[in-house]
């Protein structure tokens, strides 16, 4: 049996290398879509942070590619700057972003074929125990 420092880089691998391909008619990276998620996530009254980006997804990406994320979703009318240093969803961005989600449902469900929701569960969290047990030590 392979450890599982294998498996994790290649299940990653295998989701990047998916939903990029997926998502690239949208001209999105998995990057960008997390990014998408987490500015869809925020109250419409109080647009999120560059900083709030970051902070959430910091064990997904380097300061980089972030910064490359957010810098596609602008461009491509995803997002806008409603203040110096925020980012809010744009109408337009908020109907293509539901457009996507049913992709990246049909791409969960692929994903997780011959997986029980209980196997799937306990997969996620002896993940995050390891993960913990690491970090905290």
């Amino acid at each position: 049996m392979k450890p599982i420092g294998y498996w994790l880089n290649r299940t990653d691998k295998a989701l990047t290398g998916y939903m990029n391909g997926m998502l690239a008619e949208f001209g999105l990276t998995r990057t960008a879509w997390q990014v998408l998620n987490v500015v869809g996530a925020a109250a419409t009254d109080t647009p999120i942070t560059d900083d709030d980006v970051r902070t959430a997804l910091s064990a997904n990406a380097d300061a980089a590619t972030l910064a490359a994320a957010v810098d596609t979703v602008l461009a491509d009318g995803w997002t806008t700057r409603p203040g110096p240093g925020r980012l809010a969803l744009t109408s337009d961005g908020e109907h293509r972003l539901a457009v996507v989600a049913e992709r990246v449902h049909a791409f969960r469900e692929l994903s997780t074929v011959g997986i029980t929701p209980d196997e799937y569960r306990t997969a996620v969290t002896v993940l995050e125990r390891m993960t913990r047990n690491l970090e905290d030590h």
